[in-house]
């Protein structure tokens, strides 16, 4: 067993949940974060952002929930194919970032280092709002909340208005430049007024990606999905609300084009030598959540949840010699929370405990050129026959000083996880192992807010949050490919990582201008990171995984909306970042100071929009712009798949879009993305974005 016992006070953002009781989502000003309850956005002591998504036409014509975030400080939306979105935020991303849908954890323990898809099983169609929390949340949420935390809340039933309500809706998307076509079928209701629903179907049609003039047809880059939600909601009494839920996706034959032989020649780009590599990807989740207000006695609310989720990845390769493969796992998530709200003499205090389990199934298999089947693995990509264990205690404390003049927040966390797993081959070997570990940690957290006005309009916040990572079973046992002609092969020595972030800011309202700044500093212990071995195993060079990154993330976030008349506003928001962390940047033994990998360039969107205010038409311009991402580390060097040899180049591109609402029920919007059909791509990504696209939605609610 390993105990690391690190505790540090820190700032904390956390995601969003419904207060309990309540079936409809806060209004728009709310959130709630931090400390887990409803507050306005100036009483959170930390940088967090909430996101319409169902009630918002722009976000409605977003093909997924990673590309929502985009234009967000400290956010770039890694692309490594066009099915397989995956944020940095503040420079981490995978599973250094935590998601949760209803309070239940996507995160599980075959998430992998570096970019994945994860994100992208989720529909954006299914989703009311989000909150988006900067900055490690690992107090309230554990293992993973490192760079940030994004929490959705799915589409609610209907209100009751007196009588029966029944809601049909029809929403068609579609574009030019992805060649693609989008419809949601939904229907809602609420019969009687203690019982409400609402179940969705989305079908999804990509066509192969246009890029820019010079790029044009990125080929093998279109893929399909189907997607279903369903949701319901009991009032089992005035104060109690019962919620059932079910989301399911199937994303078939997304290629990671990059390592294949249609890689694009783009800015001294190399082209894989696959001749197929595609990803089926399959996510269930059913959950089950209980909330109770307004009890009397020492507790104020309870909340708990059970969920199950049911992921699995299917990856089918075809090698230039024509021979073939097939690695993917299955994993099955059981999770339960429980929550509980008091308030007390000594400040409002939130404390619950978690617990998930992971059991994984994990395959591989060689055929031959005549598909006969040659070779079965040991394992797939992750150890075979494991499981995983996740438990978790936490509180948080909101002590309010001077009649609300100053708010403080402690928390503190105890965690706990063990790994077992009774089939992992041995690179060296080539036997079967097994393997067992386990681990505990205590982080800590301290915030801190100072109101300048005493409506909060104007309020200063800072803080220092600890963060950590457990193990998972992808760091211990992975045995796949990892960047452009890597392989990655088992460590199962390791500890946890940790991590402190430091963090000042502001937020400011005026009755014209709205304004947030921030700047951070976090501070990095033991990142697991891969390291080159000088082997090379089936001609790629191997790299396993240590404890050897010590280093540092810092940046500034910027971001203003201002309302020059009631019809016209502005925005802008900007994003500095810089980064160092301890590595192996060769073969060799020595370690050196690297850049972090794919480090974030100087970024910033700018945007202006007229909407009278009747709010029947809008149209807005918007403009993305990001410097040349030069800044490379080794791994980046190596990754010439996805990175041009000199580093990303800079863009500039500018969007018009435009909408307007046709009586009570139809609203439609057309955009012109990339009007001057430039060729970029957001750093690290293994493709380029849409050249000139027109995109056009479609959605009648009767």
């Amino acid at each position: 067993m390993k105990i690391e016992l690190k505790v540090a006070g820190g700032i904390l953002a956390v995601y969003c949940r419904v207060v309990l009781g309540q079936t409809n989502p806060p209004p728009a000003d709310v959130v709630v974060t931090g400390t887990r309850v409803e507050k306005e956005i100036h009483s959170v002591p930390s940088v967090v952002h909430r996101m319409e998504v169902s009630r918002s036409a722009e976000a409605q014509a977003t093909r997924t929930v990673p590309a929502l975030l985009q234009g967000v400080p400290s956010v770039m939306v890694q692309k490594t194919a066009y099915g397989q979105g995956s944020p940095y935020l503040r420079g981490l991303t995978g599973f250094r970032n935590l998601m949760m849908i209803e309070g239940v954890r996507l995160n599980n323990s075959v998430f992998r280092d570096g970019p994945n898809q994860y994100w992208n099983t989720v529909d954006p169609f299914s989703i009311d709002y989000q909150e988006l929390a900067m900055g490690p949340a690992s107090v309230l949420y554990g293992s993973d909340a490192i760079g940030g935390t994004l929490h959705v809340m799915t589409v609610a039933p209907p209100e009751y208005a007196g009588g029966p309500v029944w809601q049909k809706r029809l929403f068609y998307r579609g574009s030019t430049a992805e060649e693609s076509q989008v419809g949601r079928v939904q229907v809602s209701g609420r019969p009687v007024e203690g019982f409400g629903f609402v179940g969705g179907v989305s079908l999804k049609d990509f066509g192969d990606l246009q890029g820019g003039r010079e790029v044009g047809r990125q080929a093998h880059t279109g893929y399909t999905e189907q997607d279903f939600d369903f949701r319901a909601d009991w009032n089992a009494g005035e104060d109690t609300v019962i919620s059932l839920g079910q989301q399911s996706v199937e994303q078939d034959d997304a290629w990671r084009t990059h390592r294949t032989i249609y890689g694009i020649d783009w800015k001294g780009l190399k082209k894989g030598d696959d001749k197929v590599h595609s990803y089926d990807q399959q996510r269930e989740l059913t959950w089950i959540k209980g909330r109770h207000a307004n009890l009397n006695g020492a507790l104020d609310g309870v909340e708990w949840t059970v969920s199950r989720q049911a992921q699995g990845e299917d990856l089918y390769r075809v090698l230039k010699d024509d021979q073939s493969s097939r690695q993917g796992f299955d994993v099955t998530t059981w999770g339960g929370s429980l929550q509980f709200e008091s308030g007390t003499p000594v400040g409002e205090w939130v404390y619950g405990a978690e617990y998930y389990r992971d059991s994984v199934d994990s395959y591989s298999r060689k055929y031959g050129i005549d598909g006969a089947l040659q070779k079965t693995e040991i394992q797939g990509p992750v150890a075979d026959e494991a499981t995983y264990d996740s438990v978790g205690l936490y509180a948080e404390d909101t002590l309010s000083f001077a009649g609300g003049r100053l708010d403080v927040v402690p928390g503190v966390r105890y965690a706990y996880a063990r790994a077992d797993a009774d089939r992992v081959k041995d690179p060296i070997s080539g036997k079967a192992v097994t393997l067992d570990d386990d681990w505990e940690a205590v982080v800590g957290s301290l915030r801190v807010l100072l109101p300048l006005v005493p409506d909060r309009s104007h309020v200063l916040f800072a803080g220092v949050a600890q963060g950590f990572r457990a193990p998972n079973l992808s760091d211990l046992s992975r045995l796949d490919m990892a960047r452009s002609n890597e392989i990655e092969t088992p460590a199962p020595e390791l500890d946890p990582e940790h991590y402190v972030e430091y963090e000042a800011g502001m937020k400011s309202r005026f009755d014209k201008l709205s304004a947030q700044a921030c700047y951070y500093y976090t501070r990095i212990d033991g990142m697991i990171i891969r390291t080159p071995t000088g082997r090379v195993l089936n001609g790629l060079n191997e790299v396993t995984k240590k404890n050897s990154g010590d280093g540092y993330i810092h940046g500034v976030e910027l971001m203003a909306r201002y309302a020059f008349t009631p019809s016209w506003s502005g925005w802008i928001s900007g994003t500095l970042m810089d980064g160092k962390v301890d590595t192996y940047p060769t073969s060799e033994s020595a370690m050196e100071q690297d850049s972090v990998s794919r480090l974030m360039p100087p970024t910033t969107q700018v945007g202006l929009r007229w909407q009278p205010v009747s709010g029947r038409y809008w149209c807005e311009v918007q403009g993305d712009a990001a410097a040349k991402a030069d800044t490379l580390s080794a791994e980046d060097r190596r990754d010439t798949q996805r990175i041009p040899p000199d580093g990303t180049p800079a863009y500039a591109v500018c969007h018009v879009r435009t909408g307007v609402q046709l009586g009570k029920g139809l609203a439609l919007t057309a955009a012109v993305e990339n009007i001057l059909n430039e060729d970029y791509r957001t750093h690290g990504s293994g493709v380029n974005e849409p050249g000139r696209n027109l995109v056009v939605t479609a959605a009648w609610d009767f």
